[in-house]
């Protein structure tokens, strides 16, 4: 049985956008295909909840492979939608030269498709905010119907500079 909504997603205004793809990317490190964030449209910090959403193309890079003739966005990249919400809330967090990376997930479930057209909207609540660790409730709808749950935990990651790129030990 899937969890209580966090919130109900017909109610959220999505004309009112909080951050757009280019206020994302001032916060979080991912790029080009990576990017799975299309806007963010509430964030509550009374109540450490983040609301945003993911506007599913049919030229995603994982529409040609996964399933073709019927693509399905895969359940790993539902999962990254929810962790890059989460990391977006907790961008300051982990202090000068580190970030918020994934470090894992538990209890995650997926209970419908999001397929190429569809408007995937996440929904984060922190129940843990520490520098080391972040622990994120995620549920992911699309419409009214759920179609993901899962715990989302991020860690302090230190921020690889141009030069620590490609240098070996």
């Amino acid at each position: 049985m899937p969890p209580v909504p966090l919130i109900d997603p017909l109610k959220v205004n999505f004309s009112h956008v909080v951050a757009d793809q280019a206020t994302i990317r001032l916060r979080n490190r991912q790029r080009f295909e990576m990017e799975q964030i299309t806007a963010i449209v509430l964030v509550d910090p009374d109540n450490h909840l983040i609301v945003g959403y993911k506007d599913v193309t049919d030229n995603e890079f994982w529409c040609r492979g996964h399933m073709p003739d019927y693509p399905i966005m895969p359940g790993v990249m539902i999962c990254e939608v929810a962790a890059q919400m989460a990391s977006y809330y907790s961008h300051n967090l982990a202090g000068p030269g580190k970030f918020i990376g994934f470090g894992g997930m538990e209890e995650v479930r997926f209970r419908g498709q999001v397929r190429p057209g569809d408007r995937l909207i996440m929904v984060a609540k922190a129940t843990r905010l520490h520098p080391r660790q972040t622990i994120f409730e995620a549920q992911g709808f699309v419409g009214d119907q759920m179609v993901f749950h899962g715990r989302i935990i991020g860690l302090s990651l230190p921020q690889i500079t141009p030069v620590e790129v490609g240098e070996s030990n």
